[in-house]
């Protein structure tokens, strides 16, 4: 998951990034604002890169979500194995 580590330092190290993104964003979250967290969603330098945004506070990450990031995991390990 990416996402909920917020947007201050990491620009440049977003821009960097080249492999498939999931990025997990709660509306809510009362750590990272979502201005942040969207502008690093932004400058992620990926040109595969999907956004997951749930209501809910920064711990309120829906379970479905560690579902989706294995999924996310197996098909993208599995598909350059």
């Amino acid at each position: 998951m990416f996402g909920l580590t917020g947007h201050a330092g990491q620009t440049a190290a977003a821009r960097r990034v080249r492999v498939p993104v999931e990025f997990v964003l709660q509306w809510d979250d009362e750590l990272v604002p979502r201005e942040g967290a969207l502008a690093l969603f932004d400058e992620l330098g990926s040109r595969e890169k999907t956004l997951h945004a749930n209501p809910g506070g920064h711990l309120e990450v829906p379970d479905f979500e560690l579902d989706a990031s294995g999924r996310f995991l197996a098909r993208h390990l599995l598909r350059r194995a």
